[in-house]
């Protein structure tokens, strides 16, 4: 570890040291810091199951959580400007990035699901008998089968770019099969009903919205479809407004057996939603 890296720990270091002297000192918590910004990707808030959870972080802390509900890569953006307390993000290898320049204290695995790809219930493109993503994205591509793309830095998208790429497909040169909307996932989804198109989801969204959609899920059965979600509270030494007392305490909080639990409990339309894997 370089000097540059060893002085930021350190400043981190003696940050929370400070928190938590401070914490046993005082007792309470002042009201300007019981706020909290949690920056998050938007199938955590579509889903529910942030309205479902964050009210029992606020009535064992006092402390309310404000959330910014964006794509992974804008959530990781967020916090590098300073506009963020804590991180909860599906983009590993944008994650990778954010944590070699210290803008994380640390990341801890939460919860996982799944991606997916959804269409017409007809599938034109036959992605359904694919024994794999790659082969069932070449579907899709050489059926020119309308496909909607988030194209907005999110973890969905990021993925999704993923799987053209190790199908060796290049969607600079696709036709105008292949639509960029740069919209969320529910809005995508929404939007690829109405086209009768293909898109990739997270399940969670989809699930979620699953009673209001003619599209069916076509395939989901690779392991290059995992979708796992991280906790990253930011570290204070690259912004000061960064509250690392509630960040690093939201972090202890989600990564709990007792919210593993609840977060396991959280259903919609009969289709359990998350999973939780936390191994801090």
């Amino acid at each position: 570890m370089n000097k540059t890296k060893w002085l930021m720990l350190a400043v981190v270091v003696v940050a929370v040291v400070l928190v938590a002297a401070g914490l046993a000192i005082s007792g309470a918590f002042s009201p300007a810091e019981s706020r909290l910004i949690l920056a998050t990707t938007t199938s955590t808030q579509n889903s529910g199951l942030l309205d479902y959870m964050l009210p029992d972080f606020k009535s064992k802390y006092g402390v309310k959580v404000d959330v910014v509900a964006v794509g992974s890569g804008q959530a990781l953006e967020t916090a590098k400007r300073g506009d963020a307390d804590v991180v909860l993000s599906h983009a590993p290898s944008l994650e990778a990035p954010f944590m070699d320049q210290g803008y994380g204290i640390f990341k801890w695995q939460v919860m996982h699901n799944q991606f997916a790809i959804v269409g017409p219930s007809g599938d034109p493109a036959g992605v359904g008998s694919a024994w794999n993503v790659t082969v069932a994205f070449k579907k899709i591509a050489d059926n020119s089968s309308t496909f909607l793309s988030r194209s907005d830095n999110s973890g969905t998208y990021t993925k999704e770019m993923q799987i053209w790429g190790l199908a060796g497909l290049n969607t600079s040169q696709f036709g105008s099969w292949y639509m960029k909307v740069g919209k969320g996932m529910e809005d995508t989804l929404m939007m690829t009903d109405g086209l009768g198109g293909y898109t990739l989801t997270d399940e969670g969204t989809y699930f979620t919205l699953i009673q209001m959609l003619s599209i069916v899920e076509l395939f989901r059965n690779d392991t290059a479809l995992f979708n796992q979600y991280s906790v990253i509270p930011v570290n204070p030494a690259k912004n000061l407004n960064v509250n690392v007392k509630y960040a690093v305490l939201f972090a202890e909080w989600i990564v709990s057996p007792e919210t593993q639990e609840l977060m396991a409990s959280y259903t919609a339309n009969g289709h359990q939603l998350f999973f939780p894997n936390a191994e801090p």
